[in-house]
């Protein structure tokens, strides 16, 4: 049987397999925050100009960006995110984070608990094989290694410091996730795959008084509540019943005291949203709910409206995630499964939109199978699986970072195919 040139391209990760699971090791252990990831960059691009690469560093700051040529043919980008959180390990691995950083004028501590150690390691990995595995492919490979994608502006910043004239003209962008589904398995899905989100922060003007005198103020306590409660029937009344949309509030402040009434309260909340209409649709209800309900309550001046954190929704291009789709399932056979909707937000999308060309977007497990099994029987998948984010968030180390590399390693040679015939 004639193997294909994902087989042959792939035949020499059981050289690589050691040296990558190091290296992941190495980048769990020392994260770095959003806009900090020189140390992480700074081993990427060591890593991509030993195999060919040209390489770009600082775009957007701490981006790097490798380009391979490899004759006339298609180009094809793979991304992966490099920024870690500020959230205390309690994993317990050897390799854990102890690390802390600035976060603005506070120490936090660091951890890679999104998995994004996991996306970097995959990467380089694909990208040394590719290299190494020229015979079997033809066009440009661009590897993309993106900072600050927790806060939503590492993909714009790129953008923003001539991307476009560094990868010329691209064909497809492809990008993944490890995600708490069992390891090994490869996850794909075409259209909305992940959420918009946009947090909203929202500053109440009333009147302070006395607590003994609530006759004098225009109480900020009382309106707040009143708006949480009426927040509630957004997705419930005005959203279709088979529209996918979430409000949280998330954060109210408000007072100082007992028995005094302040002059102004702040909401912070989030909203993810699928598809452009809804998404304005829900922002617009709540600055009406906002402002009405300051309105009946004879507030002083109408409400302050600030968005920030914004995610742009990520639309899987059906055309590109077809083929992805199709080249995973004869690589990975049982192993691929359709992916669900995702409630989580990314900014890899802005690269493609920006670019003009069609992405695909696909998840890998990276929970032990046997756990996830054992925790799917009991039916407490969501009580007993950590998830992204969390302190307990540890990708297994095999065969998470075999599949995150082969699936990069698969879907580019989608597109790259095997060279023309001599």
């Amino acid at each position: 049987m004639t193997s294909t040139p994902a087989q042959q391209v792939l035949d020499r990760l059981d050289d690589l397999r050691d040296e990558l699971e190091s290296f992941y090791r190495d980048l769990h252990e020392h994260p770095e925050l959003s806009h900090q990831e020189r140390r992480t960059a700074a081993a990427v691009a060591d890593r991509l100009e030993k195999t060919g690469f040209a390489v770009t560093t600082g775009v957007g700051g701490t981006g790097v960006v490798g380009v391979l040529r490899n004759g006339d043919g298609p180009t094809v980008l793979l991304r992966a995110d490099m920024d870690a959180l500020p959230v205390k390990e309690a994993t317990a691995l050897p390799y854990a984070s102890t690390a802390v950083a600035k976060d603005g004028d506070t120490d936090v501590p660091v951890m890679h608990a999104c998995g994004h150690d996991v996306h970097v390691t995959a990467l380089t990995g694909a990208a040394a094989l590719l290299a190494a595995g020229r015979d079997h492919w033809h066009g440009t490979l661009v590897a993309l290694f993106q900072p600050a994608e927790e806060v939503a502006d590492g993909a714009r910043g790129m953008l923003d410091d001539g991307l476009a004239t560094i990868v010329g003209s691209v064909d497809v962008a492809l990008a993944q996730h490890v995600l708490p589904l069992p390891a090994g398995t490869v996850a794909t899905r075409p259209g909305p795959v992940l959420s918009a989100a946009d947090s909203m922060r929202i500053t109440l003007h009333g009147r302070g008084a006395h607590g003994s005198a609530p006759q004098a103020a225009v109480d900020p306590v009382v309106m707040a509540s009143m708006i949480v409660v009426r927040l509630q029937t957004v997705v419930s009344r005005e959203v279709a019943p088979t529209e996918p949309a979430v409000l949280t509030v998330g954060s109210i402040r408000a007072g100082s005291k007992s028995n005094v009434i302040g002059d102004e309260a702040v909401l912070e909340l989030n909203t993810r949203t699928y598809h452009e209409d809804t998404r304005r649709a829900v922002l617009d209800a709540i600055r009406r709910i906002a402002t009405a309900e300051s309105e009946a309550s004879g507030a002083p001046e109408p409400p302050d409206f600030e968005l920030y954190d914004r995610f742009p929704a990520t639309t899987n291009d059906p055309e590109v995630t077809g083929r992805v789709t199709a080249a995973f399932q004869d690589f990975f056979g049982d192993e691929w499964s359709e992916l669900p909707l995702q409630s989580a937000s990314e900014d890899f999308s802005d690269i493609p939109n920006e670019l003009g060309i069609p992405y695909s977007y696909w998840g890998i497990g990276g929970i032990d199978p046997d756990t996830y099994a054992a925790a799917e029987k009991e039916g407490k998948v969501a009580q007993k699986i950590p998830v992204n984010h969390s302190p307990t968030f540890a990708p297994v180390v095999r065969p998470t970072l075999d599949r995150g590399t082969q699936a990069m390693v698969v879907a580019a040679l989608a597109y790259l195919g095997p060279p023309p015939a001599s």
